[in-house]
């Protein structure tokens, strides 16, 4: 298997860089004119989604104004559930919603997994159009919602507080969840493999609600469908090694050792999680992506260097930390405090991985 030549890559991999690589989760969003102007292009948040030169078109847009070292693809977690029949729409102020949610039993054995190449075909399209205009400049990120997740949105009909549903199914009808939870999974797994014959060149999971599950019934009815989907999943393409990023946000560091297990390559972490504390949770296992609270980019230039500079000494010198936000950037953030957050911890890790070259070199003399 061949180095790779990018950052992000080798920082997943847990092997040495030359500084700290960030990306931000939603970084093709609101808070850049840029895309706001592309969604009025477009017309509507799925026509922007399913329009693959548009798709594009917006991932790219944050790569022309930051030093990021990664793009990842626009569009939504909720492509699948859509797929199969369940009429995604959004409401302004509301978030997404189902026109035909999940109601019975039958609806649960009627659904047929999509075929990423038919109707989720735009999705690889916007993959394929990025890498060639990228030309292997930074890697692309491919993702899917878990089947949690998604089961969480198809079964309460979007975005809702009590999630009344489907704990309702999880406590009553657990086998009925579990049929609904393993079509998703075989759908996660087709989906996520074709993103990657696209042109992805690493794949996340957002598990966005498994932080509502107390820690078994996380493991029994989310976890172990995530391990099934990364056990199912291609992980070197063209003598390319390609990472898998496991994000549950709210999981805590109950979890931790449970999702290293899983055969992942790395953690995201939400803020709620003290990195150096993560680290000792999980060793040399896994990397970790994390996990600068959004909020803080509300502040000032000195504050926000304060926390980056707080984040990479709680790692440490350690390779295998990729710098990121807890979760999704808001539509209110300064395009000028982004860039000086990724200005800044390109800036200020660098002292971290020449401390962990000097260290290393030590080490070696010594033995």
């Amino acid at each position: 298997m061949n180095l790779s030549p990018h950052r992000l890559i080798r920082a997943f991999c847990r092997q040495p860089v030359d500084r700290t690589p960030i990306w931000i989760m939603r970084q093709a969003g609101r808070y850049l004119p840029e895309y706001r102007a592309a969604r009025k292009k477009a017309g509507s948040f799925l026509t922007l989604c399913k329009t693959a030169e548009l798709a594009s078109e917006v991932s790219l847009q944050p790569l022309a104004r930051f030093d990021l070292d990664a793009v990842i693809i626009f569009t939504d977690i909720l492509t699948i559930p859509d797929a199969m029949g369940l009429g995604l729409y959004f409401v302004e102020g509301e978030g997404p919603k189902f026109a035909k949610p999940i109601k019975t039993a039958a609806d649960i054995r009627n659904l047929a997994i999509p075929d990423p190449m038919t109707e989720l075909r735009y999705v690889c399209d916007a993959i394929s159009l990025c890498r060639r205009e990228l030309r292997d400049k930074v890697p692309i990120i491919g993702f899917s919602g878990s089947p949690w997740t998604l089961a969480c949105y198809m079964l309460e009909g979007g975005s809702c507080r009590e999630f009344k549903q489907i704990k309702t199914m999880l406590y009553q009808q657990p086998s009925l969840l579990h049929q609904l939870l393993n079509t998703l999974t075989l759908a996660i797994i087709q989906y996520l493999n074709a993103q990657l014959a696209a042109g992805a060149q690493v794949l996340m999971i957002f598990d966005t609600w498994g932080g509502l599950l107390t820690p078994s019934a996380y493991q029994t009815f989310s976890l172990n469908y995530m391990k099934k989907i990364i056990s199912n999943l291609t992980r070197e393409y063209q003598q390319q090694k390609i990472p898998i990023v496991l994000f549950t946000k709210g999981a805590g560091l109950s979890s931790l050792q449970k999702m290293a297990d899983s055969g992942c390559d790395a953690i995201g972490l939400d803020w709620t999680v003290e990195l150096g504390e993560a680290r000792q949770y999980v060793g040399n296992q896994v990397a970790l992506q994390g996990n600068m609270d959004p909020a803080v980019l509300y502040g000032s230039e000195e504050y926000i260097r304060e926390e980056v500079s707080s984040i990479l000494h709680s790692y440490g010198s350690n390779p295998g930390h990729v710098f990121n936000l807890g979760h999704g950037i808001s539509p209110h953030t300064s395009t000028e405090n982004v860039k000086f957050l990724v200005d800044t911890v390109h800036t200020l890790s660098s002292y971290w991985h020449k401390k962990n070259s000097i260290e290393t070199n030590d080490t070696s003399i010594s033995n």
